[in-house]
């Protein structure tokens, strides 16, 4: 079999195309059961119309192998959902009859690779076992690359957070490095299984959606996240509450290259006051924001 040649595994959807080894399924239980064997699948290429799935199972297919949904017209709305439940892309059902679906499906069987390739990376951070900064950029670089060819919104979010930092050693560095892998969990369990969560200091972490369909989306995960990691933490039997700050730099307005836009999300976040309350502080415009970003790049 040619190394180019990739095997897809269709649930409840028929397609045929070059450069593709296809299979079928005719719902999600057997097509789990088929990516648990010896030969996985690259790809599962769902019809979202008409194959109705539950959390655990879209989880546990986006668990193994990269996931495409085809719908008859993939609006904002139903697109966004898909998304948000673990999908690598939602693309038109006719999509598939021509060059391009295909072309956005082996876009993100190159995505899940990336991200399956940094598994074991021993440059991670020790306390969370989330990929370091260079890990992140290396990425989003990655995708950066694929969006030159075929652009399509992304987003890296920062999450600076307040309250977290270690004041002293033996217990209290202990309990520290537990919220640390606490919050670590908790924006893990925030966004899709495609997506990059990273630690980029001690109280710093970066989000990186790498695949959004407007602005607006990387605004409602923020929201999201902010909300997860404002909800107290049990550590050695107390509650711990932080504040948080957020920055957002979208691609490709605020940059085209993977340094610039964590600069600018790491900067928008330094500069924005952290919050307590339910919802991001977000400082996207912020003058503050734009002198530190300034001074980050010096």
């Amino acid at each position: 079999m040619s190394a180019s040649l990739l095997r897809v595994l269709a649930v409840a959807t028929t397609a045929r195309a070059p450069g593709f080894a296809i299979e079928t399924s005719p719902g999600w239980a057997g097509a789990i059961e088929r990516l648990g064997g010896d030969h996985p699948f690259d790809v599962v290429l769902v019809d979202g119309d008409l194959a109705p799935a539950s959390p655990a199972e879209i989880a546990a297919v986006a668990e193994r192998a990269a996931l495409v949904v085809a719908v008859v017209e993939p609006d904002a709305d139903h697109a966004s959902g898909w998304l948000r439940r673990g999908a690598d892309d939602v693309i038109g059902r006719d999509e598939l009859a021509g060059a391009v679906g295909w072309r956005r499906i082996r876009f993100a069987v190159e995505r899940r690779r990336h991200r399956d390739g940094r598994r074991g990376d021993c440059s991670t951070d020790p306390g969370t076992g989330l990929p370091h900064r260079r890990q992140l950029v290396e990425h989003l670089s990655q995708l950066l690359a694929l969006r030159e060819r075929e652009p399509a919104p992304m987003a890296v979010l920062a999450f600076r957070i307040e309250g977290l930092r270690p004041h002293g050693d033996g217990a209290e560095a202990v309990d520290f490095e537990m919220l640390r892998r606490k919050i670590a969990v908790r924006l893990r369990a925030g966004v899709r299984g495609s997506d990059v969560v990273a630690a980029i200091d001690d109280d710093v972490f970066a989000v990186l959606l790498g695949s959004i369909l407007t602005a607006a989306d990387a605004d409602r995960v923020a929201a999201k996240l902010v909300a997860a990691l404002l909800a107290p933490f049990t550590v050695g039997a107390i509650d711990r509450s932080v504040a948080v700050a957020t920055g957002i730099a979208h691609y490709p307005h605020d940059g085209r290259e993977a340094e610039r836009l964590l600069r600018r999300a790491l900067a928008l976040a330094a500069a924005a006051p952290a919050t307590s309350e339910a919802g991001p502080a977000t400082a996207r415009d912020a003058g503050g924001a734009e002198r530190a970003a300034a001074n980050d790049e010096r």
